[in-house]
């Protein structure tokens, strides 16, 4: 990893600053040059620690058991929800965790890849929310694709509550899409917000399911997740 003084400068000099802020910031390259050494070194551990029948396994072909829709926020990743993500879960990212903007993607790993569940997870501090709730006037300063795809997200407010109610927003365009499958009982579609800061007050780090086929009722949310069978990977087995 960076060393912890290359840490500290970089977050100095972007702790204040919001996201989508007036103007661009502006990388280093010599901290890409850094990067992309390291990663081709984790890279090389990684393949080593797994060896050639993991990788000859994966080529076999894909059969995830989640389509996955999430923030391209880096601080939203894959080792919170599974251990083992490959060959396991279908990632679609972009700002707001969207369905308007991927869904092709999404109908691909639904339809095509025959996903057992659709998770769509937003979550706390999020830039994209931030930004959809800002005025005209701020929002046409942006880049125009950016303007583009905030303006699918709707009107939200800027915090929280807005994260949660552009999930669930989420959550109902994927059942418009969707629905006759969950219907038939192929698919469930989840919504949720990681809160790594703990706004919605329920534990730092924790993934809050708010949203289960557009079921928002919590008592109904808990019941509904209590009656799925833990564990059962039916036939789409995970190859670890």
């Amino acid at each position: 990893m960076f060393k912890k003084q290359l840490a500290s400068i970089i977050a100095a000099a972007f702790i204040a600053a919001p996201a989508f802020a007036d103007g661009h910031s502006h990388g280093d390259a010599a901290v890409a040059q850094a990067f992309i050494k390291e990663i081709s070194k984790t890279e090389a551990a990684y393949a080593k620690q797994h060896g050639a029948k993991f990788f000859a396994e994966l080529a076999k072909g894909q059969h995830p058991r989640a389509t996955v829709v999430t923030c391209s926020d880096s601080r939203v990743h894959t080792n919170m929800l599974d251990t083992t993500p490959e060959g396991d879960l279908f990632m679609i990212r972009d700002i707001g965790n969207q369905i308007a903007t991927a869904t092709g993607s999404v109908q691909y790993g639904v339809n095509h890849l025959a996903s057992s569940l659709l998770i769509i997870i937003g979550h706390s501090k999020c830039g994209a929310i931030s930004a959809a709730a800002l005025n005209d006037a701020d929002k046409a300063k942006l880049e125009v694709p950016v303007q583009k795809e905030l303006a699918t997200i709707g009107k939200v407010t800027g915090d929280i509550d807005g994260v949660k109610l552009n999930v669930n927003n989420q959550v109902k365009q994927a059942m418009e899409l969707f629905g006759d499958k969950v219907a038939e009982g192929h698919l469930m579609i989840v919504g949720g917000v990681y809160d790594f800061a703990d706004d919605m007050k329920q534990g730092p780090g924790k993934l809050n399911v708010i949203n289960v086929n557009g079921e928002t009722d919590a008592a109904k949310v808990t019941a509904a997740l209590a009656a799925a069978p833990a564990g059962s990977h039916g036939e789409h087995e995970h190859h670890h």
